[in-house]
Parts: structure tokens; C-alpha cells; sequence
């Protein structure tokens, strides 16, 4: 996948190509997932944008640090048995 970009670096990407290309999907599917409502969009003027801030956030690439790790047993790495 194509580098997604942090929203404080560039708070919004064209629809295509650059969230196309980054999803590794063909223009026509870009489009017909942004009509379905699977990629968020904002249409401002003649543009097609996508928020990069709720494309990480539906690719849960900023969730990482929110996920704890659990021990073996299911407890937290620093329990003691």
C-alpha cells in the first residue's frame, strides 16, 4: 500500500489517483467505492476528496497505540502469575 499520508502533513487527498493508487484499487472501483460510501468523500467544487484523517481512521491505521498486549493467559504482560 501506498504511504497514507498524516492529516497535519496534507489534510486532504484527491479520490483519485492518490487514494485509488494508496488502496491499490482501478479507477472505476475507486469511484464506485466512494459512491457506495466505503471511502469517505467531499465533493468541493469539481474535486472528489477524501479526509486523510478518516481514511487512517478506516484503515485503523492510527489505532495500533490504543491495542494492549496481552500476556499469555490473557492478562497483561507485567502480571505475575
Amino acid at each position: 500500500m501506498n504511504r497514507i499520508p498524516h492529516p497535519d502533513e496534507q489534510p486532504m487527498m484527491k479520490l483519485w489517483p492518490e487514494v485509488g493508487q494508496a488502496l491499490r484499487l482501478k479507477r472505476s472501483a475507486t469511484y464506485a467505492a466512494a459512491q457506495r460510501g466505503e471511502i469517505p468523500t467531499l465533493r468541493i467544487g469539481g474535486k472528489v476528496l477524501v479526509p486523510t484523517a478518516c481514511l487512517r481512521r478506516m484503515l485503523q491505521l492510527d489505532q495500533v497505540a490504543d491495542v494492549e498486549v496481552l500476556g499469555p493467559g490473557g492478562g497483561s504482560p507485567d502480571e505475575s502469575a
